[in-house]
């Protein structure tokens, strides 16, 4: 780790300290919650918070269901007091009407968490707690806002300030690696020969962000080709026999696999900030590379051609093309937004949809979810922050003239009247 990430590890390392016993003390989690909120002694909270956290690992999800719903009905804000609060702020703005307002405002669950997390090791187990949450909690209201709660403080906490960008090398230890595997979500990661492959030559790269409070656990990373000219094909591009170059004859970098490592930070974007630190750092040490690119799938477009009934009236790849330029382009949710999360993603980000090609996924995952499709998103690194305000202001799409072209062609084959 580099000197800051020593500097921020060593404020997030605490002493150990010893639970309570749940069975000597025959106290519930929901007992030892109201506890650690109005308890006073450091000693004794930290003892408590240890607790809950050992307690709660060791429940099934029935018991952590029962466990969340203490938390989001009785630790929830009071409405009568929200009001009575801002009531008397607007008559009286000062200091102290606007700490009582934002004490009102604030649910009791959240600063229980805040106590939680003084815990050695307590934020990993939080983010784990979230991931929970997000599976158990889906259709109850109550335990939705409840994730409010946690999202707000889990942003704050690992914001890109505290995170530290690291590179993953064969060399690196080998429970790191061993996480690389597990988490690879866009093009499975078979054997560690097929890892080695894709670390240990010098025209490929791998990098991952990591929390000071999780120095083990990668939080996302991204894998990168160094290349001359821009990746047409997954296959090809991870190819066993394939020719190695030396990095410094690249004159591209290409982003072909961006995984998230914690299903708890759902929602908690590190991906933008992570490919523009890593093209920042690449453009530094290859100054030879021009141009950043990402090899995409298109996940949700064989699904939408079905629906749309367009796969029965795809007769070639050119066509295909073409709906897949127009499906990324013009079909969007009713927010107005792409209806393809990595669309979504890429272009919020400030990238341009660059080209779309055939056949560069022939894996059975490819052919099912994007017709064997991938896409290059282009990223413009003087441009990406106009693109970026165009598309979150006025959700303008930034494309190339290939797209342009590829959209007229999907728009002369759609029937008239006919809705994609």
């Amino acid at each position: 780790m580099t000197m800051l990430a020593d500097l921020l590890a060593s404020v997030f390392d605490r002493r150990k300290v010893r639970p309570i016993s749940l069975r000597q003390g025959k106290k519930s989690l929901a007992e030892l919650a109201r506890e650690l909120l109005v308890g006073a002694g450091e000693a004794s909270g930290l003892a408590s918070a240890a607790a809950i956290l050992s307690g709660y690992a060791c429940l099934d999800d029935a018991g952590k269901l029962t466990f969340f719903r203490m938390l989001a009905v009785e630790m929830n804000i009071s409405a009568d007091k929200v009001r009575q609060a801002l009531n008397a702020y607007e008559a009286a703005p000062s200091k102290v009407t606007y700490r009582d307002f934002a004490a009102a405002a604030e649910p009791p669950r959240q600063e229980l968490i805040r106590r939680l997390n003084r815990v050695p090791g307590a934020t990993g187990s939080l983010v784990r707690m979230r991931a929970d949450l997000l599976r158990l909690g889906k259709g109850e209201p109550d335990l939705e806002a409840l994730d409010l709660d946690f999202r707000h403080l889990l942003s704050s906490w690992f914001n890109r300030g505290f995170l530290v960008l690291r590179p993953i090398s064969w060399e690196s230890p080998a429970h790191v690696l061993e996480k690389i595997i597990a988490y690879e979500a866009v093009h499975a990661i078979d054997s560690w020969d097929d890892l080695r492959r894709r670390l240990e030559p010098s025209d490929r790269r791998c990098f991952a962000f990591f929390h000071p409070a999780m120095p083990d656990e990668p939080l996302i990373f991204v894998e990168v080709a160094l290349m001359q000219g821009i990746a047409q094909s997954i296959q090809t591009l991870l190819a066993e026999g394939r020719d190695v170059r030396l990095a410094e004859e690249a004159d591209t970098a290409v982003f072909y696999s961006i995984s998230n490592c914690q299903p708890g930070l759902a929602g908690i974007s590190f991906g933008n900030s992570l490919i523009k630190q890593v093209a920042a750092d690449l453009s530094q040490e290859l100054p030879e590379l021009r141009t950043f690119v990402t090899l995409s799938p298109l996940p949700g477009f064989a699904r939408w051609l079905t629906e749309t009934g367009m796969d029965a009236r795809v007769a070639d790849g050119p066509l295909l093309c073409a709906y897949a330029a127009h499906y990324l382009v013009h079909s969007k949710d009713r927010d107005g937004m792409p209806i393809d999360p990595v669309a979504r993603f890429h272009l919020g980000n400030g990238a341009i949809v660059h080209q779309v090609h055939a056949g560069a996924d022939t894996s059975a995952k490819g052919k099912a979810q994007s017709e064997g499709l991938m896409v290059n998103y282009l990223y413009d690194l003087g441009r990406v922050a106009q693109h970026h305000e165009l598309f979150a202001t006025k959700g303008e799409i930034a494309q190339s003239p290939q797209i342009r072209a590829l959209c007229a062609v999907a728009e002369k084959a759609l029937l008239p009247g006919k809705k994609a």
